[in-house]
């Protein structure tokens, strides 16, 4: 089985750290493709459109070559751009759907995006100073101790494929305007969240199972990135879940 992996809102691939090779290690007849989002990580000089729509039709072409069906692991906007492409797919071209605490416009705007966290998110988007925007970044996404080491990491990653402004501004207004179909895009689909989330509510996810009664997993204290703040809790849910949807 081949999967795709999506980060949100800036995120490349390299911000998912060691979490790949601890799913390929718990799923060793797998493979992980993690795919940046047009406007960040390998295509950080393309334009991101300002749409989920159009974000998600510059990923499917970027992963033509993957064999069908495939499986999509997906967190914040990169699970809005997932249950866009859930909605659209062909026919047997999508198997499991993992959606990490992400949000729709089936919720209310100050749980997709808490209060709290809109000052701090607008600064970020100003902000020059690349260690300490990473720096607070981390400080948002996570729950946990952040080691130094993690934030001249991400230093590191934005100062070799820096996002820019105008990038960060239209993945926001994407992400902000999006809203699914009606229609139910598949029978069963895992839905992780934390409830320690600072940005997105899980209320959000709630909704989505609610909705479409899919299969709702809650983390007590983790932060919004998940697989950073509790990677092998989020492996046991997928090892969990998986048997039964096969």
């Amino acid at each position: 089985m081949h999967w795709i992996l999506l980060r949100g809102l800036t995120r490349e691939r390299a911000h998912w750290g060691d979490f790949p090779e601890r799913l390929r290690a718990a799923f060793p007849d797998q493979h992980f493709h993690l795919v940046d989002l047009p406007g960040t990580g390998i295509h950080y000089r393309e334009a991101s459109p300002a749409t989920v729509r159009g974000i998600r039709e510059q990923v499917c072409r970027q992963v033509s070559h993957i064999p069908r069906p495939f499986s999509i692991l997906a967190l914040s906007m990169g699970g809005m751009v997932a249950l866009d492409w859930a909605q659209h797919a062909e026919p047997g071209e999508l198997q499991h759907l993992v959606l990490i605490n992400t949000s729709s416009g089936f919720s209310r705007p100050w749980q997709r995006m808490q209060p709290a966290a809109w000052p701090k998110i607008l600064r970020l988007l100003v902000r020059r100073e690349l260690f300490h925007r990473e720096r607070d970044i981390l400080r948002l996404t996570s729950n946990r101790d952040i080691p130094l080491s993690l934030c001249k990491a991400w230093y590191s990653i934005q100062r070799q494929r820096p996002v820019s402004f105008t990038n960060a501004r239209n993945q926001l207004l994407a992400a902000a305007r999006f809203k699914p179909l009606e229609k139910r895009p598949v029978a069963d689909a895992l839905i992780l969240a934390s409830k320690g989330d600072r940005i997105a509510s899980w209320h959000c996810s709630a909704e989505l199972e609610r909705r479409w009664c899919w299969t709702l997993r809650l983390h007590p204290d983790a932060g919004h990135d998940l697989p950073l703040d509790e990677p092998e809790w989020v492996i046991r849910q997928m090892t969990d879940w998986l048997p039964r949807t096969r």
